[in-house]
This record gives structure tokens, sequence and C-alpha cells, in this order.
């Protein structure tokens, strides 16, 4: 078998006016956002308890001045945050409007919390929101963006940190679940708003405000310094108030225009039905497109969820049509990443939508996420981050580590790697993959650190799967914003 190693460098990021840098926090603070907001200001709207709604008027009110950032130790990882001045990172300003928040009544919380049932507080607490969210919508301040400021007594009885935290994903025994997942009916009920919500937890806005244990999305999770908290939220709230992206992959000389595609498998709301598939397309310019596959195919026992070959083709053949509908041209590339194996049949009904295109170059990417294999590092430290091993045709790829531009591994948990397999009809070659597939990782504009897992089609397909499983119309969105 064929060993050859090599640590990527970590890849750069473009911001305004061709700026590139490593760091998203550092790329926005020198040259600003890729897309600047035609407006000034971002509308925020808040919707929560009494309590989180007057925490999050102060949080934005003391982010106008900035935050110090917890760097003494490891400034990179954890720089000041530098207020919302003229020169802000992100060249406009965050307003809450006085008409523009809602308030759920103690009673009302109160009522969601004693009821006995799960499900019924999680459809109870979503219908109460999103009657709040469309009085916002239909008033005459309508924002650009709502917070949804969850306080810890509705966290308490809606959230499964089993279903909410664990996700949509499709291993190899893709069971399911009929479990509510909270963040995803949401979002599907508020989908036919005129502007996209962000959840956000009560520590978030006061940091003294303490998560039970028993309902942490993980029991290492422990609240960012504030620094951190703005950097994120802000971001995430500059992507859905204003619809332009933040930062994009850094184009390379002479890189064909691309397509990516990402395809993930979930099962529908009664837990019990074949996998759908969920296809998330991102562009050279880093939008992002949803589209809703067809019932997808299983093999024995409900494991190894597979798209049959017509359904392959269609979802690739309507993932391009909507690339070229935006870009009036098909690309001359495209890349589907996807974590479950391709089956020949599978990827001949992709091939024959490429085909039908006239793209020229293609790469078919099966993505596992766990794998018995691992690097080890000379010394009691983590791997590199961007380490590769390539092995016989497929690759190891860490895509968390140590990260010397930060002076250490911030992660919790020694890093896994990914095992990237690429179909026998691909063109590129692995280490080429490989790179791309690092370069993804840094496309998540819910966070501004260096150290995601997963590339972004994988991850936004995943979160897509999330939502449409409550999704009861055919008509969905195709803003990606609308579902993360």
């Amino acid at each position: 078998m064929k060993f050859e190693t090599k640590i990527f460098d970590e890849p750069h990021l473009e911001f305004g006016d061709k700026h590139h840098h490593p760091d998203p926090r550092l790329g926005l603070f020198e040259a600003g956002p890729l897309q600047t907001p035609v407006g000034d200001v971002v509308k925020i709207a808040v919707v929560g308890s009494a309590k989180t709604v007057e925490d999050a008027r102060q949080f934005f009110a003391e982010a106008a001045a900035g935050f110090a950032g917890k760097g003494e130790k490891h400034p990179n990882l954890h720089p000041d945050f530098p207020g919302l001045g003229n020169q802000n990172p992100f060249r406009c300003k965050f307003e809450i409007a006085e008409s523009a928040t809602a308030a759920l009544s103690q009673s009302r919380i109160d009522k969601i919390r004693k009821e006995v049932r799960h499900d019924r507080a999680v459809e109870m607490a979503v219908d109460e929101i999103v009657q709040e969210l469309r009085t916002l919508d239909e008033g005459s301040h309508r924002p650009d963006v709502a917070i949804v400021a969850l306080p810890i007594g509705l966290i308490e009885r809606v959230w499964n940190a089993k279903v909410d935290g664990g996700g949509t994903t499709e291993k190899e025994d893709s069971g399911g679940s009929d479990a509510p997942d909270f963040r995803g009916m949401l979002k599907a009920k508020a989908m036919d708003l005129t502007f996209p919500v962000q959840i956000v937890w009560e520590d978030v806005f006061d940091e003294g405000a303490t998560i039970p244990r028993k309902i942490k999305e993980s029991s290492a999770r422990k609240i960012q310094d504030r620094a951190s908290r703005t950097w994120n939220l802000l971001t995430t709230l500059y992507y859905k108030g204003t619809g332009r992206i933040p930062w994009r992959k850094m184009p390379q000389d002479g890189e064909f225009a691309a397509c990516y595609i990402g395809v993930s498998f979930y099962r529908d709301r009664g837990g019990q039905q074949l996998f759908t598939s969920a296809a998330q397309m991102f562009d050279e310019r880093g939008r992002g497109f949803i589209l809703k596959g067809k019932r997808a195919q299983t093999e024995s026992r409900g494991r190894h969820p597979y798209m049959a070959q017509d359904d392959a083709r269609q979802l690739i053949a309507d993932a391009l049509a909507a690339y070229r509908n935006h870009h009036k041209h098909y690309p001359a590339r495209v890349i589907v990443l996807k974590t479950s194996q391709f089956r020949e049949e599978e990827a001949q009904g992709i091939f024959e939508a490429l085909d039908e295109t006239g793209a020229e170059l293609r790469d078919l990417v099966w993505v596992q996420e766990s794998y018995s294999v691992k690097v080890l590092r000379d010394g009691n430290y983590p791997v590199m981050r961007g380490t590769f091993v390539e092995l016989d045709g497929k690759g190891l790829l860490y895509t968390n580590g140590s990260i010397p531009y930060y002076g250490t591994y911030p992660g919790t948990y020694d890093p896994r790697p990914l095992l990237l397999c690429p179909h026998s009809g691909s063109d590129s070659t692995i280490a080429q993959i490989a790179a791309e597939v690092l370069a993804l990782t840094k496309i998540n504009w819910n966070s501004t650190q260096m150290n995601q897992k997963l590339p972004i089609p994988i991850r936004a397909a995943r979160a897509v799967g999330e939502v449409l499983k409550y999704v009861t119309s055919e008509k969905v969105s195709s803003d990606y914003a609308r579902y993360i």
C-alpha cells in the first residue's frame, strides 16, 4: 500500500477588496466582508422572555464599544472584538428597534414547561414563538433578521440534546428518530416569513446563566468569552440580515468555474419511512442553494442509504439548472460530496446529468467521518490540522488538530480524521481533493474559528435535512440562511 504524507498550509479566505487572510476575524477586521451591505443598518428583532429580550438589548449596547478577548496566552485564538464604530469588521450597524421585540409572558412559558409530553411541549413552544414572529413580520418595523432568545426555562423543556445536538446523520446504521427537533421544527414553520431566524441560548447574552448539564449539546460545552461570542453571533446576523457573504474560499489562478454539491439523507418526521435525500449546492461565490430530492433507497434493514439512478440524475440536473439560472452558464467542474458510499447506479445517474450539461471535470467523493486508522505526532501533542496521508488512492485528512497560528489545539478530545474515498470516475488527485475539502471547512458563517470538521456542502446538506423533515408543503425555500 502506498503511503505519502504532507501537511497542508492553512487555506486563505477572500474578503473585501480582494484581501485575503487565513483568519476570518482578522480578515474582517482588516478589509471588511467580501460583499458589503447595500444599507448601513441590519435591523434585528428579538423574541424571548422579558429577561432575554432585555439581555439582548444590553449585549448589543455593550458590543458597540467592543469586548476584550481572552487572549493573554493565545491572542490569535481569543482576539478582541473591536466594537461597532465606523470601521467595524462588518462595515454596518446592528440595531434593535423599540417596536421590534416580543416577550412571551411567564404564564405561557410555565404552561409549556408543565406539559408532560415532550413532543407536545416542543410544538407549543414553536407555535408561540412563530406567532410572535408573524406579528413582527406584519408590523411597520419589519426586521432583516430575528433572534429567538431562548430562556433557560424553555431550553430545559424543549431541547433534546440527543436529537437537537446530534443532528441528521447518515451513518451505516441510519435508524432515524421520531423525537421532535425544536430547531428544525421552528425553522420549518418560520420558512415563509420575510426574514430568517437565529436561535440564541440565554447564556450567550448573560454569561452568568447556567445551562443544566443534561441538556447541553455536549458535556464539554463551555460558554465562550464575550469577544468570541460576539464575533460568531454578528457574523451570522450579518449573513442572514444582509443576504451577503462575509468571506469565500480563496479562488486559485486558472481555477475552473466549480459547483459543489453536498448530498445527505434524513428520515421523515415519523422516523419509519425510507430515507429522503437533500442536497446543498455552493458556487464559487460562496452562495448556497437548497434542493429537495426524491425518496431514497436503503439496503438491508434500513442501512446504507443511497439514491436510485434516475433520482440521482434528477437531483444533479436540478442543481446544475439552478447554477445556470444564477450564473447564466453551466460549471466546468462539479464536485459531489456524500457521507455514504456511491453505488454504481447512483454514480451513473450523476454522470448522466453531468454529460447532459457538458461538465468536463467531475469528482465524486465519499467522506467517511469515522475511521480506525489514526496518525500520531511526536511528543504529547495532537496531530496538526491539515495533516494528510495518502492511502493507496484514498486520503486521510485531519480537519481538526493543532493550529500553529493559534499556538495550541483548540479542541477538547483527540482529533479524528476524515477518510476521503474518490469514485473511480473522478478527475482530481486525492491530494487535490483533500486540499479543497480542507478549504471548504472554513466556509461556516456560524463560526469564525478555524477548527471546523466537515466541509460546508455536507454540513449544509445536513442542516437542510433537519428542517425539511418538518416542512409539510412541496414548496421549500432555496435560501440557505433559512436552514442554519
